[in-house]
This record gives C-alpha cells, structure tokens and sequence, in this order.
C-alpha cells in the first residue's frame, strides 16, 4: 500500500501520524520537557496524558480561565506539588497545546513540500489531513479556537498565527495551481480563508454533521471538491479516490445508524 500522501486514507494516514496513545504522548513530553522537573518520560507521559485530558475536561465544563490548578489537581489526582513537576503555570499548558497543534500543522501540512505533489495533489493532501489531525487531535483543535480570547496576549497572536499559517500553507499550494495553469483565482487569500473556515466547522459543528448522517470522508471530499470548483479545476479527479471515499463514507454512515 502507498505511503500518505501518495494514498490518500484514514489507514496511511494514521501510519504515517500518531497522534494518539502513547507514541503521541512521548512527544508531548520532547516538546516540553525543558520546563519540567520530571526528566524521565516512562515516569511523565501517563501523567501528562491525565493533565491535559483533564485541562480539557475541564475547560469544557467550566472554561478555561474560571479554571484552578487546584481544580485540575483534584481532577487527576495528582498532589499540587507533584503538579508543578510537570507545569508551572496555567499559561504552560496554553503554551502546549498551542504548540502541539502548530508543530502537527507544520509537520502534515507544510511538509508536503518534500514530496513533489501537482497541485490538485497537493491540496487534497491539505485538506483530507487537515479532516483527519481534527478527528485525532478535536479537543486540543478546540481548545484553541474556543478559549482564545481569554489567553494572554502573546499566546493570543501565537494561536492566530497558527491560523494563519495553515492559510499560508493553502495560499500556496493554490497559487501553484495557477502558475501551473490548472487553477483559477484572483483571490487566494480570501479563498484559503473560507476553506479553513469550512475545516474549522468539522470540530467545531460535530453534532450537526452526525445529526445529518455526514461522516469524515464525505465531508472532507465535500470541502475538497467545492474548493476545485472555486478553482474552476477542468480536470479529471482520481477515480479511484473518489470511489474510496464515497464507500469509506458509506461504511461511516452505516457505522452511525
């Protein structure tokens, strides 16, 4: 089987990403281990685990800034002090989870330029991952957009330029299309802006979709193909994509009756 994102496909996808268990974990530890006092990530990463899962828990019941470390101590079970090993500061945890997003976003996104796609490739590899990071990472996607106003201000523009970036990422691989001549659009950066937007409504809007019978895979070939359309693409989409994603849809929907 092809490698993503040559295939594009929950299964290549999910083995080229981990973005769950305990692998996942392990760089949640690489990435913030400078400001922790537990160096050993046999010892860190199952409490790390409970931290932010409990942050987000948390931040849903009661947001983000009512929120205390003595709330999320009581949450894990882990004793305030053994907390501070880990974090120093609510603005920690922000910082984190901002991170994590920015790096995936950096890794699965603009990593594709390693791979020579065309741009209708290209694309489709921004949009479909895009779908498929939100599914594995919702709760850190929705941290983000929901409790940003109530972040400092540093982390507020980190968060936006996290947006921004991604926008950035779209801009281009659209503005190769029309170099290339495969493309339509005077206005990629407001394009590039209804697209995310359009993204950020799959984490955003979950009940809605389910309350609709609309699984991962039809609405992400939906985004896909109204953005061609945008782009006045005349040329031939691969069947044998589209025949995948309208069954693995189809399996979705069953799986939700």
């Amino acid at each position: 089987m092809a490698a993503w994102p040559i295939e594009i496909s929950v299964d290549s996808f999910n083995e080229a990403w981990a973005l769950e268990g305990e692998s996942f974990w392990r760089s949640v530890f690489e990435m913030h281990k400078d400001k922790m006092e537990i160096k050993n990530p046999n010892i860190a990463i199952g409490n790390l685990e409970k931290i932010f899962s409990a942050t987000f828990n948390l931040a849903n019941s009661k947001g983000f800034q009512a929120m205390s470390l003595r709330d999320l101590s009581r949450e894990t079970g882990i004793s305030m002090g053994g907390l501070y090993a880990y974090i120093g500061s609510k603005n920690d945890l922000a910082s984190v989870i901002e991170g994590v997003l920015r790096n995936t976003i950096e890794q699965i996104s603009g990593g594709l330029a390693a791979y020579d796609l065309e741009p209708i490739e290209s694309l489709r590899a921004i949009v479909f991952g895009e779908i498929y990071a939100m599914e594995k990472l919702s709760p850190w996607y929705y941290f983000c957009f929901m409790e940003l106003k109530g972040l400092p201000r540093e982390q507020q523009q980190q968060t936006l330029e996290l947006e921004l970036r991604f926008e950035g990422i779209l801009m281009n691989a659209i503005q190769a299309g029309v170099e290339a001549g495969q493309f339509v659009c005077d206005q990629p950066e407001l394009l590039a802006s209804q697209v995310t937007a359009q993204l950020q409504q799959w984490h955003l809007k979950q009940w809605k979709f389910k309350l609709r019978d609309i699984g991962t895979q039809a609405y992400a070939q939906f985004v896909f193909e109204t953005l061609l359309k945008c782009l006045e693409y005349q040329g031939e989409l691969d069947k044998s994509v589209a025949a995948k994603d309208a069954s693995s849809a189809g399996v979705e929907r069953s799986a939700v009756a």
